[in-house]
């Protein structure tokens, strides 16, 4: 599987908790902030939760 950057370029303020804790899971705490992950089916599956707020790039 390859590898993706996900990075947060919209706030976590005023977003239901779930969202907050998948964003924290992926390890985004802060605007801007940039993350490696390898595409698996269950780092997917959490970018498309929160993909409102996230941008992503393949590697």
């Amino acid at each position: 599987m390859g590898k993706i950057i996900v990075k947060q370029v919209r706030s976590k303020i005023r977003r239901p908790k779930d969202q907050k804790r998948t964003l924290e899971a992926l390890g985004l705490r802060k605007m801007n902030q940039e993350v490696e992950h390898e595409a698996t089916p269950q780092i997917l599956g959490m970018v498309n939760k929160v993909k409102h707020l996230v941008s992503v790039k393949e590697i």
